[in-house]
């Protein structure tokens, strides 16, 4: 179910284009969510039959500042069955990162010849579950490639993972 709700994430900030703000999902069972506003469930078609399924909802725009240290101050509550983060991230080849430090790579990244852009969609849940999506942006003449595994961000795994406890 969390690669579901993963999918569909993706696929609404795709819609949007690229170039755009880092994102927050709460991810509440569809049962749950029906139960505790049903006028509004019933408007984006959530039904109580749908279970376990995963309803993300979009949060406001999250504030200023790197991405770890906002997520730091955010608390879900327990109706909250995990959350989700869409992020634009550069990636460099390895070759490019060799014997550099993290500022170094950051500061670099996002003029360095050889740097893909990508954006990365992070879901946990509160029993510990994670999924990654990873779309790079298409190059001139290509499509975008998709990549998924539990692996692709263990650091946001981690952070997203610590607003649910």
């Amino acid at each position: 179910m969390l690669d579901a709700a993963i999918a569909e994430i993706e696929a609404h900030v795709h819609a949007a284009g690229w170039d755009r703000p880092a994102t927050l999902f709460a991810l509440v069972r569809a049962a749950r969510f029906a139960a505790d506003d049903p006028e509004t469930a019933r408007r984006l078609g959530v039904d109580e039959q749908d279970g376990d399924a995963l309803t993300p909802i979009e949060q406001e725009e999250l504030p200023e500042g790197p991405l770890d240290e906002v997520l730091a101050g955010i608390a879900w509550p327990e109706s909250v069955a995990g959350c989700a983060v869409s992020q634009e991230i550069v990636i460099l080849p390895p070759s490019a990162e060799a014997g550099l430090s993290d500022d170094e790579i950051a500061q670099r990244a996002a003029e360095h010849p050889e740097r893909r852009e990508a954006r990365l969609v992070v879901g946990v849940l509160r029993e510990g579950e994670s999924m990654v999506l990873l779309r790079m942006r298409a190059t001139e003449g290509e499509t975008d490639d998709l990549l998924t595994g539990p692996d692709l961000a263990p650091n946001l795994v981690a952070a997203l993972l610590a607003t649910l406890r």
